[in-house]
């Protein structure tokens, strides 16, 4: 068997040939031999980080800028081309750069002295150390390598739970499952570790909810010049960078608009930064938690914005209600909106900014709105998960 060539990168990250032969760590114009060896070709790039290949953080750190573009704009054209939707214009790919992601979720475990913290490695759960990591920005970074060194300290000889981190305004906010302080000096060693990593807040989570252990100033994050307050657990997109993106396409796709509702709000990342003279925003978010901070910001910087908690899956805006708006922007989960999606698709909004992280979803709810009248008129394709099969779009659909 003659060596072959990649022809194109597969949703989970293989390089494939043109027989169908998926090959792990191959990119496009690489040459692959009957022995799966690759012959590197000129879009394999040397991968950022030495973990690549065991961490399972990111699989595409061998692609080129051009290979990771094209691989972004197929994972989100290809499922619209397979219900056979026309797209007027795909935009170029917009990709975050590195050392720009604001949030991580890691693992830890703490056995007979030994401590590891990291990401669960490709294709398994086996947990990689993680002693550098290119994705994430240099504050992010400087926190879990100081994680290590809090569980190494902490008084218990066993021990394993998770971290999440987040880059807020003040800093960083980080919450750690698996510890339970029953000590003044383990309290104390909570406070310290979050004073000598400069912490914006630091909580623990016993099983009850998080469990705030030190925050030296309310903890906000700010979209625009609008500072919300975070409560914990909130979404935030995976970087500002990415953010700013998926802004500036709802921004262009909505020009015009004067009336919006912001459905999925959150905490405000579009409703806020829509905010504009003579316009109008409806919010609407499910979270109790969110939509009240969203409520406050607003109302502290008395913006025309109405805010509404609401389950759109279960309650989604009707026909009727629709209406009454000239635009709306949207921002679901991973799963879609297809109930919401199937009232807008029978109201009469003339334009709609949908915003997903999940391919497929989309392409099922697009494939409604294109039965009902609406045209995808432009496709916004962004690699905000830098080096990950992970990607994120925004779009317009007007009628």
């Amino acid at each position: 068997m003659s060596a072959e060539q990649i022809i194109r990168v597969a949703a989970r990250g293989d390089g494939v040939t043109a027989s169908g032969r998926h090959v792990a760590g191959a990119a496009p114009g690489d040459h692959v031999d009957a022995g799966g060896v690759i012959t590197p070709g000129p879009d394999h790039a040397p991968p950022a980080c030495p973990h690549f290949g065991r961490c399972g953080g990111c699989s595409l750190q061998h692609l080129s800028e051009r290979a990771l573009s094209d691989f972004v704009r197929d994972r989100v054209t290809g499922p619209l081309a397979a219900k056979d939707i026309v797209v007027g214009d795909v935009r170029p790919v917009h990709l975050s750069p590195p050392h720009s992601r604001r949030r991580a979720s890691l693992r830890y475990t703490k056995q007979k002295g030994a401590v590891t913290v990291g990401f669960a490695g490709q294709g398994s759960h086996t947990l990689v150390d993680i002693r550098a990591c290119a994705i994430v920005t240099p504050r992010l970074h400087d926190v879990m390598m100081a994680a290590r060194g809090f569980v190494a300290k902490w008084p218990k000889p066993k021990l394993s739970g998770q971290i999440e981190l987040a880059e807020i305004d003040q800093g960083i906010d980080m919450l750690i499952t698996g510890i339970a302080p029953g000590s003044m000096a383990e309290h104390e060693l909570l406070s310290g570790f979050a004073k000598d990593t400069g912490l914006a807040r630091l909580s623990i989570d016993q099983g009850y909810g998080p469990e705030t252990q030190a925050e030296p100033a309310p903890v906000t994050v700010s979209f625009g010049d609008v500072p919300v307050r975070f409560p914990h657990g909130s979404f935030l997109q995976a970087t500002r960078d990415g953010e700013a993106a998926l802004v500036a396409a709802a921004r262009e796709a909505l020009a015009g608009s004067r009336v919006i509702a912001d459905l999925f709000a959150g905490l405000g990342s579009f409703a806020l930064q829509l905010a504009e003279d003579g316009r109008k925003i409806y919010a609407a978010e499910a979270a109790r938690d969110p939509v009240l901070a969203l409520k406050q910001a607003a109302n502290a910087r008395q913006l025309p914005l109405f805010t509404e908690h609401r389950d759109l899956f279960r309650n989604p805006l009707r026909p009727e209600e629709l209406n009454r708006f000239d635009g709306i922007v949207l921002d679901p989960p991973r799963a879609g909106a297809e109930e919401q999606v199937r009232t807008l698709a029978a109201s009469t909004v003339p334009r709609v900014s949908y915003v997903s992280c999940n391919p497929a979803t989309f392409a099922r709810d697009a494939r409604i709105l294109c039965d009902s009248g609406y045209r995808l008129q432009t496709l916004w394709p962004v690699g905000q998960f830098r080096w990950s099969t992970h990607v994120e779009l925004a779009s317009l659909f007007v009628r």
